[in-house]
């Protein structure tokens, strides 16, 4: 049975913030400009080298608010990024309108913005795809989430990898891989703030990263790399467990990041912040 998270949670959440923005990408960081959309594949993935360009972000003090996970095992674990539920003083998945279920741990990565929730259980999950060395330059990318707090998407191509230099809240450096957006669903303006955490899901149907960072500027999306995936489950010891989604491709991407949704494959995290729970 889903235990629920009181009403007054969520009322916290709407009064305190509309949209959850934590990362402020540095617009001074040396940075790809945008590239036209070609639907050629290119070369494959170089490693990650000390020449990659840096992208900087601020990690804002920790407050509440919304972000985007995923499930990627039936027995309850979720992935979503570190800079979502760090320092948060309650977490919690929303599985319903006015309702959540509670999340009993919160593992942070201390290599990447990454991190697992655990709950009592999930009613599907996502497979993920390590094979990071066969990625190739161009391959699309569908960002599935909460971006502005509500439903929406993206789709991106690959460009290649840049340095993550996050500073702030907590510093961290980490390679991630780099995405020039091609569109987006719903008639969605400005910013993607909220997509934090939800997957990357490659044109096969499985995750290939975890949106951390964008440069609405640019046109820029940045995911934590499936190296950092594997590593952080390696060290926690949890085994993902999922299937792929449906084959998805820019005409039919709305429809299955719906479905998505739907079913609490992809899920909205909420964050109370210390000190913004209810006064006895």
């Amino acid at each position: 049975m889903i235990r629920l998270i009181p009403d007054w949670l969520l009322y916290i959440i709407v009064i305190v913030t509309v949209v959850f923005v934590l990362f402020r990408i540095d617009q001074r960081a040396d940075a790809p400009e945008a590239l036209p959309d070609q639907p050629e594949i290119g070369a494959f993935l170089p490693p990650p080298s000390i020449y990659d360009p840096e992208v900087l972000v601020e990690v804002g003090p920790v407050a509440s608010g919304l972000g985007s996970a995923f499930a990627i095992s039936e027995d309850g674990w979720w992935v979503t990024a570190r800079h979502v539920v760090d320092a948060c003083e309650r977490v919690g998945i929303i599985v319903g309108q006015g309702s959540a279920t509670p999340v009993t741990e919160v593992k942070v990565a201390l290599f990447a913005d990454l991190a697992l929730l655990k709950t009592d259980g999930a009613p599907a999950a996502l497979a993920l795809d390590t094979s990071e060395r066969r990625f190739q330059v161009g391959q699309r990318a569908y960002h599935v989430g909460f971006p502005q707090g509500r439903p929406g998407e993206a789709y991106s191509r690959l460009i290649g990898r840049e340095t993550l230099v996050a500073r702030g809240r907590y510093e961290v450096e980490e390679p991630v891989l780099a995405w020039a957006e091609l569109g987006r669903t719903g008639g969605m303006r400005g910013s993607l703030a909220g997509i934090s955490g939800g997957p990357a899901i490659s044109a096969s149907g499985q995750v290939i990263g975890v949106t951390v960072a964008e440069s609405a500027r640019r046109g820029r999306i940045y995911t934590a790399a499936p190296s950092s995936i594997l590593r952080l489950l390696r060290v926690e010891q949890v085994e993902a467990e999922g299937r792929p989604s449906p084959r998805l491709t820019p005409q039919n991407y709305g429809e299955e990041s719906d479905d998505l949704r739907r079913e609490l494959i992809v899920a909205q995290v909420v964050c109370v912040a210390p000190g913004d729970g209810p006064r006895r």
